[in-house]
C-alpha cells in the first residue's frame, strides 16, 4: 500500500467539544443574518481561498486518505481533491449568471407589467454530514455549494476517515472565514448534538439507515434535507454486449477504492450465452490490471475499518453461490480482493443488501425480460444502472426502470462530472447537486412581483363588485388552448398557438 515519496504529518482527530456546539451554530446564525455572506465579491473570495486552502493541503490530503482507506493517490487525486479543484473553478467562473435574478416565460401582459421575477436568496446555515468513503469529495462538495449560495455551514465530516476528518478541519481554519464556515468533528454524540439544533438546510450522505434518523430528525422542525443514499444498483449484460469491455469497465467499478462507492454495481444481470465469455474476461482483466498480484499492489485500497470488512465477509459466507474469481482476503489487514460470486437466486445475500465493497455478484438470466423484473424487484429505485448491450437494448432497459443515474457501457462515468447534476430518486435518496445544481441546492428560488401606481387602472378589475366581471377577466387573463375536445393538437397559426399569442398581449 505503501506510496512513493516522504510520509508527511498529518494531524490527528480531535472531538470538538459537545458543550461549544450550540455557540458555534449561534455564531453562524448571526454571521448569516448580518448579510455578510451575501455579496458576491464576498463568496468568490471564500471559494478562491478554499481553493488555495485545499491545493496547499495536497500532501496531506494523499496522505490522509491513504492512512484512512489505503487509497493510491492517483484515485485520491482523481476523484477526491482534483475533482473539488475543478468543480471549485467551474463555479468561480459561473457564479455571477447564476445568481442573476431570472424572468418566467410566457406572461400575459397584465402580469408583465408587475416585473415578476425569481430571486436566488441563500437558504440560510446549513449542515453538511460527510461519509467516509470520499471525505474529500463528499464533504468539501456540498460546501462549495453552500458557499456559492450565500450560505454560512457546518461540516461534520465522517470520524470513520479520521485523519481526512482532521485535515479538513486544519484546512478550514487556515482558509476560510470562521465566522462564516466551521468543522465539527466527533462521533454519535456530536452528531446527535448537531441534529438537535434548529438548521435550514440539511444535506446527508451514507446509507439509507442513518437516512432515515436525518430525515424524522429534520422533520421536527421542517428542516429540508438532501440526502445522498446509496442503492443496490444493477449492470446489465445483454447477449449483445461486448463481455471484454463490460468486464474490464465493470471491474474497475469495484477496483476503485475497494469497491466503496456507493453508485457503484451491487450485482451484474447477465444473458446465460455470455455468461462463460464475461467471467473468462473478468479473470484476464484482474491479471491484466494487477501482473504482479493484488494483494502486494499499491493501487488497490483497502476496506475502511474491520466492522465493515467483517460484514463483507459475513455476506460472502452467507452466499450460497460460486466464487468464480478471486475471494483472497486478509483480516488482519483488511484486504479483501475483487472476488465475482455467481449466484442463482435474486434473493441470495449478495444481492438482498448493498456490499459496499469488492464483492461482485453475477446472476444469470434468460432474456432481458426476466433482467428487468428481477431489477425492479429487488430496488425499484437504485441510485444508479448500468447497461451493456445494443441502443435498443439499453432504450429498453432505460424505459423499464428508474434510478439516480445512468452509465450505459460504463460504471458511474456520469458520478465523474462534477458539473453534471447528481443525485438519487426514492429509496437512493431525494434532491442532487454538484455544478449550478450544488448551487441550487442551497439557494431559495424568491418569487417577486412589484405592482406600480399606475397599474391602478389595470387592477380595477379585481375589486368588488364583480358583477358581470368574469369574461372582462377572462378576456384578458385566459390562455386559450392549442387543443380540441379529443385531445388533438391543433396546426398551424389557425389553431391554438394563435390564439395563445393573441392572449399573452
Amino acid at each position: 500500500m505503501a506510496q512513493s515519496g516522504a510520509k508527511v504529518e498529518v494531524p490527528t482527530l480531535q472531538h470538538t467539544k459537545i458543550s461549544d456546539i450550540p455557540a458555534i451554530h449561534n455564531e453562524l446564525y448571526q454571521t448569516f443574518h448580518s448579510q455578510k455572506t451575501r455579496s458576491l465579491e464576498y463568496r468568490l473570495k471564500q471559494l478562491r481561498k478554499l481553493w488555495w486552502g485545499l491545493k496547499d493541503a495536497e500532501p496531506l490530503i494523499l496522505e490522509a486518505c491513504q492512512r484512512d482507506l489505503g487509497k493510491p493517490h492517483f484515485e485520491t487525486y482523481m476523484t477526491e481533491l482534483g475533482w473539488c479543484l475543478n468543480d471549485i473553478i467551474f463555479v468561480c467562473d459561473n457564479l455571477e449568471k447564476w445568481m442573476r435574478d431570472e424572468k418566467p416565460a410566457d406572461m400575459a401582459l397584465m402580469h408583465w407589467a408587475m416585473s415578476p421575477r425569481i430571486r436566488k436568496d441563500p437558504l440560510g446555515v446549513v449542515l453538511v454530514l460527510g461519509a467516509y468513503n470520499f471525505p474529500i469529495q463528499l464533504a468539501v462538495g456540498p460546501v462549495i455549494g453552500a458557499i456559492a449560495a450565500g450560505c454560512t455551514a457546518v461540516l461534520k465530516p465522517s470520524e470513520s476517515s479520521p485523519f481526512t476528518a482532521a485535515v479538513l478541519e486544519q484546512v478550514f481554519d487556515n482558509c476560510l472565514d470562521r465566522d462564516s464556515y466551521r468543522v465539527v468533528n466527533g462521533s454519535i454524540p456530536e452528531s446527535t448534538a448537531l441534529l438537535d439544533l434548529k438548521w435550514d438546510k440539511i444535506f446527508y450522505t451514507g446509507g439509507a439507515v442513518v437516512g432515515k434518523i436525518v430525515a424524522k430528525k429534520a422533520a421536527e422542525t421542517l428542516t429540508p434535507v438532501t440526502l445522498e443514499l446509496g442503492g443496490k444498483n444493477p449492470a446489465f449484460v445483454t447477449a449483445n454486449a461486448d463481455p471484454r469491455i463490460a468486464a474490464r469497465r465493470l471491474l474497475w467499478g469495484k477496483l476503485h477504492n475497494a469497491g466503496q462507492v456507493c453508485v457503484s454495481q451491487n450485482y451484474i444481470l447477465v444473458d446465460r450465452v455470455i455468461l462463460p465469455a464475461l467471467i473468462e474476461e473478468f479473470k484476464v482483466a484482474l491479471k491484466t490490471f494487477f501482473p504482479g498480484g493484488i494483494a502486494s499492489s499499491p493501487d488497490y485500497a483497502r476496506i475502511v475499518n474491520e466492522r465493515q470488512w467483517l460484514k463483507l465477509k459475513k455476506m460472502l459466507d452467507g452466499s450460497t453461490g460460486k466464487i468464480v474469481a478471486g475471494g483472497t482476503m486478509d483480516q488482519a489487514t483488511r484486504f479483501l480482493e475483487p472476488t465475482l460470486v455467481q449466484v442463482d437466486d435474486p434473493n441470495d445475500s449478495m444481492l438482498i443488501d448493498e456490499s459496499f465493497g469488492p464483492l461482485i455478484p453475477i446472476l444469470p438470466v434468460t432474456d432481458l425480460d426476466e433482467a428487468l423484473r428481477i431489477a425492479n424487484n429487488v430496488d425499484p429505485t437504485p441510485l444508479g444502472i448500468y447497461p451493456f448491450g445494443s441502443k435498443s437494448e439499453v432504450k429498453r432497459i432505460l424505459s423499464g426502470t428508474r434510478s439516480g443515474g445512468v452509465s450505459i457501457n460504463d460504471a458511474y462515468y456520469h458520478a465523474s462530472i462534477p458539473t453534471l447534476e447528481f443525485g438519487g430518486t426514492g429509496t437512493s435518496g431525494s434532491g442532487a447537486y454538484r455544478g449550478k445544481a450544488s448551487f441550487d441546492t442551497f439557494t431559495h428560488r424568491r418569487a417577486i412581483t412589484h405592482t406600480p401606481g399606475w397599474a391602478e387602472k389595470l387592477l380595477d378589475i379585481r375589486y368588488p363588485p364583480y358583477a358581470g366581471k368574469i369574461p372582462k377577466w377572462q378576456a384578458i387573463t385566459d390562455l386559450k388552448p392549442n387543443f380540441g375536445r379529443d385531445g388533438t393538437s391543433h396546426r398551424g397559426w389557425s389553431g391554438g398557438r394563435f390564439w395563445r399569442l393573441l392572449s399573452l398581449w
